[in-house]
């Protein structure tokens, strides 16, 4: 539970960050937009970290999956964006990858 916790809220934190900067650039929002989105990129940074796996690209490479189905759900909520059923088979062979890179059995 502790990896899938951090899972998300690196992801979250990716992409809440990310998009604080998008709209202080994209959209001519304040400056204080594109600060705020910084440290939260800077957590996002961190975040990883903390996970218990020993490789940096096992971790990354995990999260990376986590991130395409959180981007997903992101766009569908916030940008009111629907995934279509490519989406959706997308992320769900993304998964299948998580679970492959971080569980096989490796000698």
């Amino acid at each position: 539970m502790r990896s899938l916790f951090l899972f998300l809220a690196a992801g979250l934190a990716e992409i809440g960050g990310g998009y604080l900067v998008w709209l202080w650039i994209k959209e001519s929002k304040p400056l204080w937009y594109g600060l705020i989105g910084a440290v939260v990129l800077i957590l996002y940074g961190i975040i990883p970290t903390l996970q218990h796996y020993p490789s940096f690209g096992r971790v990354y490479a995990a999260y990376g999956g986590v991130f395409i189905i959180l981007a997903l759900f992101w766009g569908w909520g916030v940008d009111k964006n629907a995934p279509d059923l490519y989406d959706w088979i997308g992320g769900a062979l993304c998964l299948a990858g998580v679970a492959v890179i971080l569980w096989a059995p490796r000698s």
